[in-house]
């Protein structure tokens, strides 16, 4: 089993996850059997992810498609270190975009909202 990771909330509250090896092989280490103690909150450690969703939706919603609904969804990996980073699927960063129109809905009409 590969170890845990503490991390604390804005609010004080802990949030224990499962860390993984990484591709060196490296494992989390703590001391008698606790979780390994995360260096960031939870919320700061999430901060990269967020500013990376914002971007990737300004990216498609601002575009000539404009969809009526974009649905990101990232894999996120928590590093005690770095804290949220997204995750590699095969090859590639994990990243899967869903953008949906309602029916009779013409993308290139102007945006009259």
């Amino acid at each position: 089993m590969d170890g845990l990771m503490q991390f604390t909330t804005e609010s004080g509250a802990a949030v224990v996850v499962e860390g993984v090896e990484d591709e060196s092989g490296a494992r989390l280490v703590s001391r008698g059997g606790a979780p390994a103690q995360a260096a960031r909150t939870f919320e700061c450690s999430l901060e990269g992810v967020r500013a990376a969703a914002e971007s990737a939706l300004r990216v498609f919603r601002d575009g000539s498609l404009r969809p009526d609904a974009v649905e990101l969804e990232f894999g996120v990996k928590l590093t005690a270190e770095a804290g949220a980073v997204i995750a590699k699927g095969a090859a590639e960063g994990h990243l899967v975009v869903k953008l949906s129109w309602a029916p009779g809905t013409d993308p290139g009409a102007p945006d009259l909202r």
